[in-house]
């Protein structure tokens, strides 16, 4: 059997990297309708997102009212919920979206010890 040889240009490559580079957050947010809670747990989570991760963030909110079938999947039990897809490992955020601390640790983006 014979392989493929696949060429690519080196702008090809370095869009295709720029890309990758540029959703390096997938997040997907779990709300019950467009309650106050939701409506300020979405613009809490894009709010930090926005700071500490600028252009490298990619976040879906998903109204479990609308699409029970992607939360009974993911198994959310409560929401607000915040699931960290990528970069691994997979994380879940319950409840309260408003401490910074919590989430920068959450998404490893600095250290439980500070």
């Amino acid at each position: 059997m014979h392989t493929p040889i696949i060429k690519t240009s080196n702008q090809e490559f370095e869009t295709a990297l720029a890309k990758q580079n540029s959703a390096a957050y997938v997040f997907r947010l779990y709300i019950t309708g467009m309650t106050p809670r939701s409506i300020q747990a979405i613009a809490k989570v894009r709010q930090l997102c926005e700071k500490h991760l600028a252009g490298r963030f990619e976040l879906k909110v998903i109204d479990i009212y609308q699409q029970p079938a992607l939360a009974k999947g993911e198994q959310i039990i409560a929401t607000p919920t915040l699931v960290k897809e990528l970069p691994l490992p997979l994380r879940k955020f319950i409840g309260d979206l408003s401490d910074t601390e919590k989430f920068l640790v959450g998404v490893d983006m600095k250290s439980k010890d500070g």
